[in-house]
């Protein structure tokens, strides 16, 4: 059946990759005599990411000598070692076209099981040295596998490989990897593939994420979380203001018709708009995010702003902004949104992170919900409790609709049990003081030391973590495995002469700077910045770079293996085609 050319091992070690340094097990060395496999790993080896390598399901990384002769002849390069892949089983025969997950193999004292392809990842084109390899080894259908342990035992180079059980469904690695990363994911397929019991729960939840939403303009959901429907409209729409309603001490809202008051695009409740704000005439725009407050499909969109201090855009709305005004209005953006079902549903916000709950709660009153709705909402007193009259209205119109408000410095004047239920701030253990359900599905928006408390909260409390949705006001953490961390400046221009290329809005860390060609992809610009982002691959392969793209045009080199959902884009293959505004 085959057979067990090398054993390859490996401990993370530190390596410098542009001017950072990357935690990484990458580098693998063959190893003389046998070795114990053990229920995590092969003896002497080591993961640096656990995040995204190694676990019960991806114990052992398996190559095969023949993808080494095919990608030395495509790639033009020779002089290969074994572990040059960064697997740890090099081996004759078992290609990924006809090794099936779920397949078992005995090689030596141990007992293997196939779970799942490989983890498409950067460190593979660092240790290559060709940045272009994680989407190569996709594209190309050789992707290599893991292995679980299902008995532990010594291996050896020489060991013959026996398989002892053909996996159910019989599908093979590189249909697998292709499912869930190339276009094109038929159904039948991933209903077959979820029953396979031995794949790992990684990939059963990217494909059923898949089966639940189906793929079409809204991208895929098997590798990046919902970003909503495709935008009503491209850009930036000049909308009038139709009201200016002052909601507490420091916030007003803002709604916005269309000229001829006909209705606008519905949004759905949760979702924000951008706003392009020439305060100077000779300036460069701002851009700002503001997350929708009013009812979803009435006839006008309505924004809250809080007052910041030393805040340019806010300070702008709410001192100079009128009625009649005109200001430059993106389409209702984002993925942070209220789904449907029939269990408890839990708001909680504190501060100006009212507003996309309260859209929700808006749209649960519109319907006369039979859900059990909580509004659980944190402030400091009555003057900055925003929305108190409305959001009290809204849950009397729900059946099962309770509140719970809390102040955390009230004045004198504020009354108990009229004004507010209870002193202090929103946690946990308020929770189980109310009776609110573990099952629920919870909706979180407030500052960002809050959301980080309440979500860590609710998962020690026993919430499922697939039912805590949480919308961040600012730029989100970035996502990058395996960097080291260091401190991180606030937003700034890129270092050097100013670049000659259109303008570059990163709309939620309010910076727009000149596109400068010394740049390979936004991406880099915006690490250049210090502008949080997330990716992975840095190929276009897992979509975890996939951000909202507000206005503009970009150019993809290399192409993206799947395109991002409508109206988004890639920012770590993508170059500018114009003026482009992003949602970073």
């Amino acid at each position: 059946m085959g057979r067990l050319v090398s054993v390859n091992v490996g401990l993370p070690r530190d390596v410098p990759w542009r001017g950072a340094t990357v935690r990484t097990a990458i580098w693998k060395q063959a190893v003389q005599g046998r070795r114990m496999v053990g229920r995590l790993n092969v003896a002497g080896d080591g993961q640096g990411d656990l995040v995204g390598h190694g676990g019960e399901h991806r114990a052992v990384m398996v190559y095969q000598t023949d993808s080494y002769r095919y990608w030395e002849a495509h790639l033009g390069r020779s002089g290969f070692t074994f572990g040059q892949f960064g697997e740890n089983f090099t081996v004759d025969g078992l290609s990924d076209d006809e090794v099936c997950i779920g397949d078992r193999y005995r090689i030596g004292g141990a007992l293997f099981e196939v779970t799942q392809p490989r983890v498409t990842c950067y460190r593979v084109g660092i240790r290559m040295n060709d940045p272009a390899m994680p989407a190569l080894l996709v594209s190309h259908h050789r992707p290599g596998f893991y292995l679980r342990v299902l008995e532990e035992g010594e291996v050896g180079a020489g060991d013959e490989i026996t398989k002892i059980a053909d996996g159910p469904e019989r599908i093979t690695v590189a249909d697998i990897d292709a499912l869930l990363y190339l276009p094109g994911h038929p159904r039948d397929q991933l209903e077959s593939s979820l029953r396979i019991p031995a794949l790992s729960p990684g990939w059963k939840s990217s494909l059923q994420a898949l089966l639940d939403q189906g793929v079409s303009e809204a991208g895929n959901p098997g590798l990046t979380a919902s970003a909503g429907p495709p935008p009503a409209w491209p850009g930036f729409r000049s909308l009038p203001v139709a009201k200016v309603d002052r909601e507490s001490t420091g916030v007003i809202s803002l709604s916005f018709e269309q000229r001829d008051r006909s209705p606008l695009p519905a949004a759905l409740p949760g979702q924000f708009l951008v706003l392009r704000l020439r305060i100077k005439p000779d300036g460069p725009p701002l851009l700002r995010n503001y997350s929708m407050s009013g009812q979803p499909g009435a006839d006008a969109y309505r924004v809250s702003i809080k007052h910041e201090v030393n805040g340019a855009a806010s300070s702008f709305l709410h001192n100079h902004v009128k009625v009649g005004d005109a200001l430059e209005v993106s389409a209702p953006r984002g993925g942070f949104t209220l789904t449907p079902g029939d269990g408890p549903v839990v708001l909680v916000s504190a501060g100006i992170g009212a507003t996309p709950v309260l859209a929700m709660l808006h749209a649960l009153a519109a319907v006369t919900s039979p859900r059990e709705v909580w509004w659980l909402y944190g402030a400091r007193n009555r003057n900055e409790h925003p929305f108190a009259k409305e959001s009290h209205g809204l849950l009397q119109k729900l059946a099962r609709g309770k509140g719970h408000i809390v102040y955390s410095k009230p004045e004198p004047q504020d009354q108990l049990g009229l004004d507010y239920d209870s002193v202090g701030r929103l946690n946990v253990p308020l929770l189980d003081q109310l009776g609110v359900a573990r099952n629920a599905d919870f909706y979180l928006c407030g500052p960002p030391s809050f959301l980080r408390d309440f979500t860590a909260g609710l998962t020690t409390w026993g919430a499922g973590s697939t039912r805590i949705h949480a919308e961040v006001f600012g730029p989100e953490e970035s996502i990058t495995p395996g960097i080291a961390p260091s401190s991180r400046l606030p937003p700034h221009l890129p270092s050097g002469p100013p670049g000659l290329g259109p303008q570059i809005s990163f709309t939620r860390s309010g910076l727009t700077v000149p596109w400068d060609s010394r740049f390979q992809s936004l991406l880099e610009l915006a690490e250049a910045c210090d502008v949080p982002a997330r990716w992975s691959c840095r190929t276009g392969v897992c979509h975890t770079c996939e951000c909202a793209l507000i206005g503009g045009a970009v150019d993809y080199h290399p192409a993206p293996l799947e395109p991002p959902a409508g109206g988004n884009l890639l920012i770590c293959c993508s170059q500018p085609s114009g003026e482009v505004e992003i949602d970073l």
